[in-house]
């Protein structure tokens, strides 16, 4: 056999194989029905509305029908007379001293708890810790335990019947839970930026102000809806500290319209919702705050 007639070798095909990974099944979940957790979602948004509702609409509502009808029954014939009334009868000077008391308070809150918070995070030794669970007994005193030392303190220092007496004793009543709300927020924030800041040669106020203010927003932010909130709805306070017309807040600004005769209702309730519009704007604003610094997540 010659050369030429040799058979020629077949070149051999190598198959390709596919290296990509394979692509995952979507899974696709099926959302249960809960009827138990709806039922008690409307049960709970009744509650809130119902009152809510009754309220706005006897505050439309004329004063001589207002004890005679229903009051889930819309008005007949709505009026706005009961918002003049109140207008017209010194609220204006009411919602000035609460906003007065109530930035105050929230001032004198976020002054002092954010740095308290701070050291009792950044600090190691026992003398903190033991300081900060004594400072935190202060959730368990009510106020009404202290009604009187604070009466004769207040008069002794001159302080009687003036928006002080009512400021610093709100305040000093709002501190506690704040730095307890500071203190979870700020050990959420990182050792580690502590530490990068710190190599840089940063001093503990710089630190405070640039690092852990900026990471503690969320519990900031709760802090300052809660002293606000505080301050605003505070009646005990307010009552056994002032006397005159000049100190008088929206709170004891009720009494306006209760008299030896009677209630005038349909005023009272258009005062509560004025009352209530500001602090209820100041929670529309800050609610997405509020409620992750009361997660314990306000600094992620």
């Amino acid at each position: 056999m010659s050369h030429d007639t040799l058979p020629r070798p077949r070149p051999v095909r190598t198959e390709k194989h596919d290296t990509r990974a394979p692509t995952p099944r979507r899974r696709h979940w099926t959302k249960r029905a809960n009827p138990v957790a709806g039922l008690g979602a409307v049960v709970w948004l009744a509650i809130v509305i119902v009152p809510i509702y009754a309220m706005l609409s006897a505050s439309l509502t004329s004063q001589d029908k207002a004890l005679t009808g229903n009051p889930l029954t819309p008005p007949t014939s709505p009026t706005l007379d009961n918002y003049n009334t109140v207008l017209n009868s010194g609220f204006g000077h009411l919602l000035a001293n609460t906003a007065i008391v109530a930035v105050a308070v929230v001032a004198i809150v976020l002054g002092l708890s954010v740095p308290l918070a701070y050291v009792a995070v950044r600090t190691r030794d026992r003398w903190s810790g033991l300081a900060f669970r004594l400072f935190l007994l202060g959730v368990a005193i009510p106020a009404q335990a202290v009604v009187v030392p604070l009466y004769l303190l207040i008069a002794k220092l001159d302080l009687y019947d003036s928006l002080l007496a009512v400021i610093l004793p709100t305040a000093a009543f709002a501190m506690p839970v704040s730095v307890l709300v500071l203190v979870g927020t700020l050990r959420d924030v990182s050792e580690e930026l502590y530490e990068a800041m710190a190599l840089d040669g940063a001093s503990p106020q710089r630190m405070l102000f640039q690092l852990a203010v900026p990471m503690a927003k969320g519990g900031i932010s709760t802090v300052v809806i809660y002293a606000a909130l505080q301050a605003w709805n505070g009646f005990l306070f307010p009552l056994i500290f002032t006397q005159s017309d000049e100190p008088r807040v929206l709170t004891l600004g009720l009494f306006n319209y209760v008299s030896q005769f009677g209630v005038n209702i349909p005023a009272l309730l258009a005062s509560v919702v004025l009352s209530g519009v500001p602090i209820f704007a100041v929670y529309l604003v800050a609610r997405r705050a509020l409620v992750g610094g009361l997660m314990g997540v306000g600094g992620k």
